[in-house]
């Protein structure tokens, strides 16, 4: 596989979320093309300049403020912290300086209380999504499937966070956010799936052994890009004695592989029907689990069977499957045989409603955006990512900095793809070996033989063309894990996108199967 080949998979991680197509793109999963296109139409934009490098500072800082919010169950008194983490090479030289907010409350029985440490992924994202959107004691007020209104952003008490049940610890990626090397170190020292993993773990000891945490009980929540740090993390950190109660993999993607070849139309498939059950262009018989099920079985079997067989497939089977795959996804026929049984997704998001002049979502396909042209076979943006991008932005800015009080000479870099270009590394030294193209899925099974109770969730949307929820299953399903173990790990589907818990709808089932995951690995 070509580095120019690895450079496009990387960026169809395309979640949470996207901003390397323009600043307005949201997420932490870039879309489709180039780390390069992002640089260039990003450029001038500040993501990696060394002036701003130099002001960061390896003296760590942090600046607790108390405070209340009042939620179904009551008052939630809790101290937030910001504050940065200062990364140490192993002859003790600071390297970076990471940004963190801290959600914590004093235990309530004398046992230590859950920590949770929390990230997007991109490579390249902030965490601004999962910090302002997810399971924190605030939360952006945003609309679905509608663009936020304009200023001022709405921010207010979560009913769905997570901190009644864990402390929270939502971390920066280095050069994102607040997040920047110090001393010696440059960017480009951060930026490969190791290098990644390799500040994370030491970040997260860092908080460990700062705050006295090392026997609390502690999770790991990753999104997109993120579930696959996550999944590498969960050895980093055994290797270190760090041991996890459990994982949560929001919107997945282990194994970068899955997105070339065959496979990578066999993992949509199933969403593509989710998208056109929304939209209204297939019957709706019975409810959407059951219509997913379907596409799932056809997926799995005739339409991987179909593939598999290459030129040698017959015609009339050929016609057959086309036939099946219209009646699920919506599109004719037709269509269908001319992409050779292989549509992709972007495509799909371009084709689905043509017949309406419209085109759907990639982060969240219930999205809506118009073209100024009507034959193109791409789409030139995400309607999703438009349409939350600059709420997102200006929410964490002004929660920072004007709620809080956060100093800092740093500016808040929501993504740093332009300043990563093609400059990330794809190799990955797992725990069974160097691997060209990373796939942590081998780490993360290997972490659950040698901790047979860590609990692992897999969370995903129905309506994510960045990371489908097939490929999810089909990920997971191929670790190889005993049947002792595979019974630790739990799949929950959302009728929602890449962001499953933007929607009040979706993140009320969350906060729900997260309570009942987080009691079941304690």
């Amino acid at each position: 596989m070509n580095s120019l080949r690895i450079a496009s998979l990387l960026l169809l991680l395309g979640s949470s979320a996207a901003l390397a197509q323009s600043a307005s793109n949201a997420g932490d999963a870039p879309p489709p093309g180039t780390h390069q296109d992002a640089a260039n139409k990003e450029k001038g934009r500040g993501e990696g300049d060394s002036d701003e490098n130099a002001k960061a500072s390896a003296v760590e800082t942090e600046q607790p403020v108390k405070r209340s919010i009042t939620l179904r169950g009551g008052r939630l008194a809790y101290t937030v912290t910001t504050g940065t983490l200062t990364i140490r090479n192993d002859d003790g030289e600071a390297t970076a300086s990471m940004f963190y907010t801290a959600y914590t409350m004093p235990s309530r029985d004398g046992r230590p209380r859950p920590v949770t440490f929390l990230f997007n992924g991109g490579p390249g994202s902030s965490t601004m999504w999962l910090h302002m959107g997810s399971v924190g004691p605030m939360k952006v007020d945003a609309s679905i499937p509608e663009t936020i209104a304009g200023p001022p952003f709405r921010v207010s008490p979560n009913p769905d966070t997570l901190l009644d049940r864990s402390d929270l610890v939502f971390l920066d990626a280095v050069t994102t956010g607040l997040s920047r090397p110090v001393g010696k170190a440059k960017p480009e020292d951060f930026f490969g799936v190791d290098k990644d993993l390799d500040a994370f773990s030491r970040g997260i000891q860092r908080y460990l052994t700062k705050y006295g945490r090392w026997n609390s009980p502690k999770f790991i929540i990753g999104e997109s890009y993120g579930t696959l740090r996550a999944a590498g993390l969960s050895s980093r950190l055994a290797d270190k004695g760090v041991q996890l109660n459990g994982i949560v993999l929001v919107s997945t993607v282990l194994n970068f592989a899955d997105f070339a070849g065959d496979q990578q139309y066999i993992n949509f498939m199933p969403t593509y029907a989710a998208d056109a059950w929304y939209h209204g262009k297939v019957a709706h018989e019975g409810d959407l689990d059951g219509f997913a099920a379907r596409a799932r079985a056809f997926a799995m079997g005739p339409y991987a069977a179909a593939l598999q067989k290459g030129g040698a497939i017959s015609d009339a089977e050929k016609q057959s499957v086309a036939q099946q795959m219209a009646a699920l996804t919506g599109l004719s026929a037709d269509y269908v045989l001319r992409t050779n049984l292989r549509v992709d997704p972007e495509r799909f998001r371009r084709e689905l409603l043509r017949d309406r002049r419209q085109i759907i979502g990639r982060i969240d396909s219930r999205y809506l955006g118009t073209e100024a042209e009507q034959v193109g076979s791409d789409p030139t943006y995400d309607p999703q990512s438009s349409a939350i991008t600059g709420g997102f932005s200006g929410a964490i800015n002004d929660y920072l900095f004007r709620d809080l009080g956060f100093k800092t000479p740093l500016s808040y870099r929501i993504n740093n793809y332009a300043g990563i270009g093609g400059k990330w590394e794809f190799t990955h030294r797992s725990s069974q070996g160097e691997q060209s193209v990373a796939d942590t899925s081998v780490d993360l099974a290997d972490t659950m033989r040698q901790n047979p109770r860590m609990k692992l969730l897999s969370v995903n949307g129905y309506y994510d063309l960045a990371t489908p929820f097939y490929g999810a299953d089909y990920e997971i399903g191929h670790m190889a894990l005993e049947p002792r173990i595979a019974a630790n790990v739990r799949y929950v589907y959302y009728p929602s996108g890449h962001m499953v818990y933007i929607d009040p709808v979706s993140a009320r089932r969350l906060k729900a199967d997260l309570a009942s995951f987080y009691d079941s690995a304690m």
